[in-house]
Protein backbone atom coordinates (compact mmCIF):
# COMPACT_ATOMS: atom_id res chain seq x y z
CA UNK A 1 0.00 0.00 0.00
CA UNK A 2 1.64 3.36 -1.48
CA UNK A 3 1.72 6.62 1.16
CA UNK A 4 -1.06 8.12 -0.20
CA UNK A 5 -3.75 5.00 0.14
CA UNK A 6 -2.31 4.77 3.83
CA UNK A 7 -2.79 8.90 4.26
CA UNK A 8 -6.60 8.59 2.09
CA UNK A 9 -7.45 5.25 5.02
CA UNK A 10 -6.00 7.01 8.45
CA UNK A 11 -8.30 10.45 7.51
CA UNK A 12 -10.88 8.13 6.53
CA UNK A 13 -10.40 6.60 9.69
CA UNK A 14 -10.18 9.86 11.34
CA UNK A 15 -13.86 11.12 10.61
CA UNK A 16 -15.55 7.91 11.10
CA UNK A 17 -14.45 7.64 15.24
CA UNK A 18 -15.32 11.58 14.84
CA UNK A 19 -18.70 11.28 13.84
CA UNK A 20 -19.52 8.31 16.06
CA UNK A 21 -18.20 10.14 19.16
CA UNK A 22 -20.69 13.42 18.05
CA UNK A 23 -23.46 10.75 17.46
CA UNK A 24 -22.55 9.42 21.15
CA UNK A 25 -22.89 12.75 22.64
CA UNK A 26 -26.03 13.79 20.95
CA UNK A 27 -27.73 10.96 21.95
CA UNK A 28 -26.29 11.30 25.80
CA UNK A 29 -28.89 12.52 28.23
CA UNK A 30 -28.36 15.86 30.20
CA UNK A 31 -28.90 16.28 33.99
CA UNK A 32 -31.91 17.50 34.81
CA UNK A 33 -32.01 21.44 36.25
CA UNK A 34 -34.22 21.59 39.18
CA UNK A 35 -35.23 25.07 39.94
CA UNK A 36 -34.57 26.52 43.12
CA UNK A 37 -37.85 26.36 45.05
CA UNK A 38 -38.56 26.13 49.23
CA UNK A 39 -38.87 22.78 48.59
CA UNK A 40 -35.71 22.30 46.90
CA UNK A 41 -33.28 24.53 48.44
CA UNK A 42 -29.61 25.74 47.07
CA UNK A 43 -27.08 23.39 48.33
CA UNK A 44 -24.91 26.81 49.82
CA UNK A 45 -26.67 28.75 52.26
CA UNK A 46 -24.44 32.08 53.49
CA UNK A 47 -24.11 33.57 56.93
CA UNK A 48 -22.46 36.87 57.15
CA UNK A 49 -20.34 38.15 60.12
CA UNK A 50 -20.88 42.16 60.49
CA UNK A 51 -19.28 44.19 62.89
CA UNK A 52 -18.27 47.91 63.30
CA UNK A 53 -15.32 48.25 65.27
CA UNK A 54 -13.36 51.96 65.03
CA UNK A 55 -10.00 51.29 63.64
CA UNK A 56 -8.70 54.17 66.14
CA UNK A 57 -10.09 52.68 69.48
CA UNK A 58 -9.47 49.25 68.46
CA UNK A 59 -6.13 49.58 66.75
CA UNK A 60 -4.45 51.75 69.63
CA UNK A 61 -5.84 49.25 72.40
CA UNK A 62 -5.00 45.40 70.12
CA UNK A 63 -2.12 46.57 67.50
CA UNK A 64 -2.07 47.66 65.01
CA UNK A 65 -4.72 46.52 61.35
CA UNK A 66 -6.78 44.54 64.45
CA UNK A 67 -9.59 46.12 62.92
CA UNK A 68 -9.80 46.80 59.74
CA UNK A 69 -13.25 48.21 59.17
CA UNK A 70 -14.07 50.48 56.00
CA UNK A 71 -17.11 51.38 56.97
CA UNK A 72 -18.47 55.02 55.95
CA UNK A 73 -19.04 56.56 59.84
CA UNK A 74 -21.26 54.52 62.07
CA UNK A 75 -18.46 53.27 63.95
CA UNK A 76 -18.25 51.62 68.09
CA UNK A 77 -15.24 52.83 69.91
CA UNK A 78 -13.97 50.05 72.14
CA UNK A 79 -14.88 51.58 75.27
CA UNK A 80 -18.57 51.81 73.94
CA UNK A 81 -18.78 48.12 72.93
CA UNK A 82 -17.72 47.12 76.42
CA UNK A 83 -19.97 49.71 78.00
CA UNK A 84 -22.98 48.63 75.92
CA UNK A 85 -22.03 44.76 76.83
CA UNK A 86 -22.34 45.41 81.07
CA UNK A 87 -25.58 47.58 80.62
CA UNK A 88 -27.39 44.25 78.70
CA UNK A 89 -27.71 46.01 75.60
CA UNK A 90 -25.12 44.39 72.90
CA UNK A 91 -24.05 46.47 69.95
CA UNK A 92 -26.43 45.27 67.61
CA UNK A 93 -24.09 46.08 64.70
CA UNK A 94 -22.23 42.87 65.57
CA UNK A 95 -23.84 40.47 64.28
CA UNK A 96 -24.86 37.57 62.27
CA UNK A 97 -27.08 37.53 59.78
CA UNK A 98 -29.28 35.66 59.24
CA UNK A 99 -30.23 35.16 63.18
CA UNK A 100 -32.17 32.05 62.30
CA UNK A 101 -31.73 29.68 59.65
CA UNK A 102 -33.57 26.61 58.00
CA UNK A 103 -31.30 24.19 55.54
CA UNK A 104 -31.95 20.65 53.93
CA UNK A 105 -29.64 18.25 55.08
CA UNK A 106 -26.33 18.53 53.09
CA UNK A 107 -26.46 21.88 52.68
CA UNK A 108 -23.57 23.64 53.01
CA UNK A 109 -22.79 26.65 55.63
CA UNK A 110 -20.50 29.34 53.71
CA UNK A 111 -19.57 32.08 56.87
CA UNK A 112 -18.14 34.93 55.74
CA UNK A 113 -16.39 37.98 57.76
CA UNK A 114 -17.22 40.92 56.13
CA UNK A 115 -17.16 42.78 59.55
CA UNK A 116 -13.45 44.92 60.40
CA UNK A 117 -12.37 42.28 62.94
CA UNK A 118 -11.99 38.71 63.78
CA UNK A 119 -14.88 36.66 64.94
CA UNK A 120 -15.56 32.81 65.63
CA UNK A 121 -18.71 30.59 64.37
CA UNK A 122 -18.37 28.16 67.32
CA UNK A 123 -21.25 25.78 67.93
CA UNK A 124 -22.77 25.08 71.38
CA UNK A 125 -24.72 23.41 73.24
CA UNK A 126 -26.60 26.45 74.91
CA UNK A 127 -26.26 30.11 73.90
CA UNK A 128 -24.49 31.80 76.84
CA UNK A 129 -21.16 34.00 77.57
CA UNK A 130 -17.82 34.14 75.72
CA UNK A 131 -14.22 34.19 76.90
CA UNK A 132 -14.25 37.84 77.61
CA UNK A 133 -15.92 38.25 80.30
CA UNK A 134 -16.25 42.05 79.81
CA UNK A 135 -18.69 41.33 77.00
CA UNK A 136 -20.78 39.10 78.37
CA UNK A 137 -23.97 39.98 79.44
CA UNK A 138 -24.75 40.62 83.16
CA UNK A 139 -24.56 37.45 85.04
CA UNK A 140 -24.05 35.36 81.79
CA UNK A 141 -21.22 32.62 82.27
CA UNK A 142 -18.67 31.19 79.58
CA UNK A 143 -20.54 28.54 77.75
CA UNK A 144 -17.94 25.49 77.96
CA UNK A 145 -17.19 25.17 74.27
CA UNK A 146 -15.80 29.11 74.12
CA UNK A 147 -13.71 28.23 77.88
CA UNK A 148 -10.13 29.19 77.11
CA UNK A 149 -10.31 30.79 74.14
CA UNK A 150 -7.92 31.45 71.09
CA UNK A 151 -5.60 28.82 73.37
CA UNK A 152 -8.17 26.16 73.06
CA UNK A 153 -7.94 24.75 69.79
CA UNK A 154 -11.07 23.99 69.32
CA UNK A 155 -12.34 27.50 69.48
CA UNK A 156 -9.08 28.62 67.37
CA UNK A 157 -10.10 26.28 64.79
CA UNK A 158 -13.85 28.19 64.83
CA UNK A 159 -11.94 31.34 64.22
CA UNK A 160 -12.88 34.08 61.17
CA UNK A 161 -10.37 36.41 60.17
CA UNK A 162 -11.33 39.64 58.13
CA UNK A 163 -12.13 39.19 55.04
CA UNK A 164 -12.19 35.44 55.16
CA UNK A 165 -14.95 32.59 54.74
CA UNK A 166 -15.26 28.94 56.34
CA UNK A 167 -17.39 26.19 55.77
CA UNK A 168 -19.46 24.01 57.57
CA UNK A 169 -20.70 20.80 56.37
CA UNK A 170 -22.01 17.22 57.56
CA UNK A 171 -24.87 18.88 59.89
CA UNK A 172 -26.93 16.48 60.91
CA UNK A 173 -30.60 16.71 61.31
CA UNK A 174 -32.38 18.66 64.28
CA UNK A 175 -30.93 22.21 65.93
CA UNK A 176 -27.65 23.63 66.14
CA UNK A 177 -26.37 26.71 67.66
CA UNK A 178 -23.91 28.62 66.75
CA UNK A 179 -21.76 31.88 68.42
CA UNK A 180 -19.31 34.33 68.62
CA UNK A 181 -16.59 33.38 71.37
CA UNK A 182 -15.94 36.69 71.34
CA UNK A 183 -18.93 38.88 71.18
CA UNK A 184 -21.34 35.93 72.79
CA UNK A 185 -24.59 38.03 71.42
CA UNK A 186 -23.98 37.39 67.89
CA UNK A 187 -25.65 34.21 67.52
CA UNK A 188 -27.24 31.83 64.37
CA UNK A 189 -30.01 29.08 65.20
CA UNK A 190 -29.40 26.75 62.27
CA UNK A 191 -32.57 23.95 61.60
CA UNK A 192 -31.30 21.18 59.60
CA UNK A 193 -34.42 19.46 57.95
Amino acid sequence: MNTVAKFVLLTVCLMFAGATCAFAQAKTPRPIQHPVTPENPPSLAQVVALDECDPATFNAALGPDFCKNVTIGAFTTLSDLFAKAAAGTPDPGWDFEPDTLQIKKGTTLSIVDQGGEPHTFTEVAEFGGGFIPGLNAPGENTVPECAGGFSNVAVARTRILQGSQVHITGLSKGTHRFECCIHPWMRVKVEVK
